[in-house]
């Protein structure tokens, strides 16, 4: 083995020499002792490297580089690419993927690229664009578009880091490569920058360099040759310009419509054929559009012309090759061919012209020839006349009649009824070679069908017309369902009475009675109009007579007035207003003796007395019964007021009801002078207006009790306090007691409606006359 100075030991370089010319002679010479060197000679770093550290203040691997002895490289391992060498600020030191995110040094430079298959051009200046990414010393090149080049231009170089040149290719570009003027290689391509923008400049500024004056790009002969034999170019006439752009964007989607017909009846077979014509008034074309009437045998192609511009003289012989040429040669000089010389006509004095129609030529009761047929032009719409009127002053639209009368035809009979089947189902029979069943109302039956504990089903007691004894004491129950329209009778079983109860009519729809069996229409069925209390029904012989209800078909006739003329208020009204005005004395006596008093109130019997008095079988005992419940004075006489506040606040807190603020702002901007107070019909259609969910009994029951001022009208911020069960809630509660009654037959307490308020009735039946 050789041994080394102390001079040579401390020397680096001479160290790296001799560890080199080692390797080489170990390469050369066999593994043997006495025939190798001592690699460790001249080393004073013996450790094991540090593998893991923090990195700009991140946990990571930071030894992947130096994974030897000593921190020395292993056989064939690259040096770790260096980074740019930026100056840390002050304060706290972010990474540099934080600090410099979205921060781009650009550079403008070209390279010259040499041409060796055209000897016009020997060489092209592409001048481009390079981008330094300072998060990551990322390097992109890129190329702007230059029209008509035939390069592929764009992105040159994608973003990463690019290596330098050999033998530095270890190493990469850094920001310090980075300056005017200088010059780069990138992957064999030269690249001088001439200039940067001002953040760049402001950049490389901070970090103290001095950066060069921005230099000229040299031109680029093929693309100036290009611009001087455009420059060159003269236009082979005078320049013309017709502008189209005006029209379009002043009449866009402006359409004149003609009603209009072509009278083809001098043909054999032929007819007067309607026709719709569209005038586009953007860019002056027509279309013509075929009315065809349903079963008239013609095919369905409602198109008759397409749009485009339609002449005058149409159709025109065909014409002769170069009569209808973009340019006109007036005259020839010279040979033909090489070295002739031609005028072309700037004036277009031979061009063939075609007059087209425009709007000016389409009027009511014009003929107009399309393409060698007459179209009459009979009426048009209205955004047609006041075009017209407005731009023509045009006044005289009277339309060209050229309808004929429909021919009369005789009504439709359907064959009668078979008996099979429903009479819908065999009438669809008929409807087609196809039968096909009966469309059921869907929609009706989603609406009208139960949800939770709306049942949609109308339920009246009834019994029978007849003399019989022992069927005089029977009692019904007939069920209306109004999502089908079907009835249901039942009996409620009496005991010891000798009948059986039970089903009494199954579910169906019941035909009214005095209709032929089989016959050409449908047969009329009993609807939910046709029940009410006092009327007689005849189900297939049975004739039934309703003598009440439950609640629920009230309020559910109550609520659907405009279809249940029987529980219409205002109807009622309005008829015994008609009554009253021939026996007002009657009336006033008939008060004057059963209250003595003038309390106001009247029991109930008398009320119905005197309403079948004066009405005799005018009024139905059912518009009877609606009177006594809207003038009822039960609720009033029999609940305090807390009592209705926790009753009608238990109602809104079951159907969920919360808009009191808009509620209050309703009746607030009904109240104009501010008084805070409002007039009790106002109060109530505000109340209707949010959809308040109350019957209008409790309503108004709480509309009485509420505070008052000397004009009548109630204090409505305290009606809102007493409604809003969320802020101002109340500690009674409200039981009503459970009955279960097994079969109902509607047994209701003859307390119900008491006493009836005829002093309001009396002065909304004056107020009709």
């Amino acid at each position: 083995m050789h041994e080394c100075s102390p001079a040579t030991s401390r020397n680096p370089n001479v160290l790296s020499h001799i560890s080199s010319f080692n390797f080489r002679i170990n390469m050369s010479l066999p593994f043997l002792p006495g025939n190798s060197f001592n690699d460790k000679l001249g080393k004073e770093k013996f450790h094991k490297s540090h593998h893991f550290g923090n990195c700009n203040d991140v946990s990571m691997l930071v030894g992947e580089h130096k994974p030897g002895i000593g921190g020395s490289q292993l056989l064939g391992q690259k040096p770790k690419p260096n980074r740019s060498n930026i100056p840390q600020g002050q304060g706290n030191a972010a990474p540099a993927w934080v600090a410099f995110d979205r921060q781009v040094l650009r550079f403008d430079a070209y390279f010259q690229e040499g041409v060796h298959e055209k000897p016009e051009e020997q060489y092209r200046i592409r001048k481009c664009k390079i981008y330094f990414y300072l998060e990551d010393d990322s390097i992109q090149v890129n190329e702007p578009q230059v029209n008509n080049s035939g390069i592929p231009q764009g992105t040159l170089i994608k973003r990463h880091r690019i290596p330098l040149p050999p033998p530095n290719d270890a190493h990469c570009y850094t920001v310090e490569h980075f300056n005017v003027g200088s010059e780069m290689t990138l992957y064999g391509r030269t690249f001088k920058i001439t200039g940067c923008d001002q953040f760049t400049y402001n950049f490389l500024r901070k970090l103290g360099m001095r950066v060069n004056p921005p230099e000229d790009t040299p031109g680029d002969p093929h693309q100036n040759y290009r611009e001087k034999m455009a420059e060159s170019q003269q236009p082979l006439r005078p320049y013309e310009k017709v502008d189209t752009l005006k029209q379009f964007l002043d009449h866009d989607r402006h359409v004149l419509r003609f009603y209009c017909f072509w009278n083809d009846t001098e043909k054999m077979f032929g007819d007067v054929r309607e026709m719709i014509l569209h005038y586009f008034l953007a860019d002056d074309t027509i279309e013509i559009k075929e009315y065809i009437h349903p079963n008239s045998g013609r095919d369905a192609a409602p198109m008759f012309l397409r749009r485009a511009r339609l002449p005058k003289t149409s159709p025109e012989p065909l014409k002769q090759p170069g009569e209808i040429t973009g340019r006109t040669v007036l005259n020839v000089f010279g040979p033909m061919g090489h070295g002739g010389r031609y005028i072309l006509d700037s004036l277009k004095t031979g061009a063939a012209i075609t007059e087209s129609y425009t709007d000016q030529d389409l009027m009511v009761g014009v003929t107009i020839n399309v393409w060698g047929r007459k179209l009459i032009l009979a009426d048009c719409d209205d955004f047609t006349k006041k075009y017209y009127s407005t731009k023509y002053g045009v006044s005289d639209f009277k339309a060209v009649p050229y309808k004929a009368d429909p021919p009369r035809t005789g009504k439709l009979e359907w064959p009668p009824y078979t008996g099979f089947g429903s009479e819908e189902d065999s009438l669809c029979s008929c409807m087609g070679l196809l039968p096909k069943p009966p469309r059921r109302d869907f929609i009706k039956f989603m609406e009208k069908d139960r949800h939770g504990l709306e049942s949609n089903v109308l339920r009246f007691k009834a019994r029978l017309d007849t003399t019989k004894p022992i069927d005089m004491d029977r009692r019904f129950i007939i069920s209306y369902f109004l999502s089908d329209d079907t009835i249901a009778v039942f009996e409620p079983p009496v005991r010891n009475s000798g009948i059986i109860g039970g089903k009494f009519l199954e579910r169906e729809r019941i035909q009214k009675p005095d209709q032929p069996r089989f016959g050409t229409e449908l047969s009329e069925y009993f609807t939910a109009r046709d029940l009410y209390v006092g009327s007689r029904l005849n189900f297939h012989g049975h004739y039934f007579i309703l003598i009440d209800a439950d609640e629920y078909a009230f309020l559910y006739m109550e609520k659907q007035a405009h279809g249940f003329p029987m529980a219409n208020i205002d109807e009622i009204t309005r008829k015994l207003a008609a009554i009253a005005v021939q026996q007002k004395d009657v009336i006033k006596e008939f008060f004057r003796r059963n209250d003595p008093q003038s309390t106001g109130l009247i029991d109930y019997d008398q009320f119905r007395n005197l309403l079948f008095q004066l009405g005799g079988s005018g009024l139905s005992e059912h518009e009877i019964m609606t009177l006594a419940r809207y003038y009822s004075n039960t609720q009033d006489d029999k609940l305090d007021l807390q009592t209705l506040v926790t009753i009608t606040q238990d109602h809104l807190k079951k159907s969920n009801f919360e808009n009191f603020t808009n509620l209050a702002d309703g009746l607030a901007h009904r109240d104009t002078d501010n008084s805070g107070f409002l007039d009790v019909e106002h109060v109530r259609s505000t109340c209707n207006a949010f959809r308040v969910p109350l019957p209008s009994d409790l309503l108004r029951a709480l509309l009485d009790k509420m505070e008052k001022n000397e004009e009548g009208c109630i204090n409505y911020n305290q009606f809102v306090a007493f409604l809003n069960w969320r802020d101002h809630p109340t500690n009674q509660s409200v039981q009503a007691p459970i009955k279960f009654d097994r079969d109902w037959t509607n047994r209701q307490d003859s307390a119900n409606v008491t006493s009836i308020n005829y002093t309001s009735l009396l002065q909304a039946v004056l107020s009709r006359n």
